[in-house]
């Protein structure tokens, strides 16, 4: 049985093109106890989801209505907060794309996929409903991951569409500090600026400039996770913001909350309060 955990995975070889990491998320709750609900961040990332164990409920923040999420989904971009549900008996594994990956794969049209998701069976049809059959007779992760390896492996090895150079550009913009100008992508891109940022939507879903801020806030929140003594000032410094003030315009737009309320917030999640927290 896989204890309680969040995991990152390196992917095999034959994906290190297409998929960052696997992120394994395992809480259990006693039968008597109503999980937390978690008020979940936006991502700079794309990626493919299943949920092997208890159903994942979720409401986007400005609707009261709860849905469920299918056994495994696509999920695009998001730069607004969901509100997640989870069961008392929760195990997903996360598939982390780079972020032109998923355009690579499927061909679907990203930026129809930014702030929702898509039923995985809908893009994937019979053949993930396959893995989707086989992972919820498993309980060994090796065994898990092996079934969803094999799967990417194969859609990969279907790929109509070669790497490009703004596919390592893209990839490199979650690695560079927030200094790299526009025309520097583009002409990295071997594309003009125009081009760059057009072909940067058609295969991310959103601007080099909203990807950037993503990047950029994440970075902050994941800095406050691992140093939470470390005050937000020096945390707006570190992450390349102007001043807190720069901070909080990002904070109010992706999570409408305050920075130090947001991670308040973040205190009452089910991994904060099983002694596990994303880092």
């Amino acid at each position: 049985m896989i204890p309680v955990l969040i995991k990152d995975i390196i992917p095999c070889n034959n994906l290190i093109d297409f998929v960052q990491k696997y992120r394994v998320f395992r809480f259990v709750f006693k039968e008597n106890v109503t999980p937390p609900e978690k008020y979940h961040y936006p991502r700079a990332e794309h990626c493919i989801t299943f949920y092997l164990r208890d159903i994942q409920r979720f409401r986007f923040l400005d609707s009261t209505v709860i849905c469920s999420f299918p056994r495994s989904v696509i999920v695009g971009m998001f730069n607004t907060p969901v509100i997640r549900y989870g069961g008392n008996d929760f195990l997903a594994i996360k598939v982390v794309l780079h972020p032109t990956a998923l355009y690579r794969l499927t061909g679907f049209p990203i930026q129809q996929l930014t702030n929702t998701f898509i039923d995985a069976e809908e893009v994937f049809g019979k053949d993930i409903r396959s893995v989707n059959e086989q992972l919820n007779q498993l309980d060994d992760l090796v065994d898990m991951l092996n079934i969803i390896q094999s799967f990417l492996i194969k859609k990969a090895a279907l790929c109509a569409k070669p790497i490009h150079p703004i596919d390592k550009v893209a990839r490199s913009m979650l690695l560079l500090e927030d200094t790299a100008s526009l025309s520097w992508l583009a002409d990295q891109s071997c594309l003009s600026v125009r081009q760059f940022i057009r072909k940067f939507e058609n295969s991310t879903g959103v601007s080099p400039k909203m990807f950037s801020r993503l990047i950029r806030f994440n970075n902050a929140f994941l800095m406050k996770n691992r140093c939470p003594n470390l005050d937000w000032m020096k945390i707006a410094i570190a992450c390349g913001y102007y001043d807190y003030q720069h901070m909080v315009r990002d904070f109010n737009e992706f999570t409408q909350l305050s920075p130090p309320v947001y991670y308040q917030q973040e205190m009452k999640s089910p991994e904060r309060i099983l002694g596990i927290y994303e880092s």
